[in-house]
């Protein structure tokens, strides 16, 4: 039973550990990204763009296909 009691306070230590790492990483900025939100807008539409010459492509081919038939 004593076992418990120790494991209990272990991981209650690491807990903390966890805790005030991740408080310490945020105070320092690490989660702060500036840069990425104004190009997002950017890489959507060229993903978009892509996937529209990729669905023009496949129709092509099935109907190429379907004709064939």
């Amino acid at each position: 039973m004593s076992v418990l009691f120790v494991l209990i306070g272990v991981s209650m230590l690491v807990a903390g550990g966890f805790l005030v790492g991740f408080l310490w990483a945020v105070k320092k900025g690490q989660y702060d990204d500036s840069y990425s939100p104004s190009v997002r807008i950017l890489f959507d539409d060229q993903e978009n763009e892509a996937q529209k010459e990729e669905k023009k492509q496949i129709e092509k081919d099935t109907t190429k296909r379907n004709h064939k038939s």
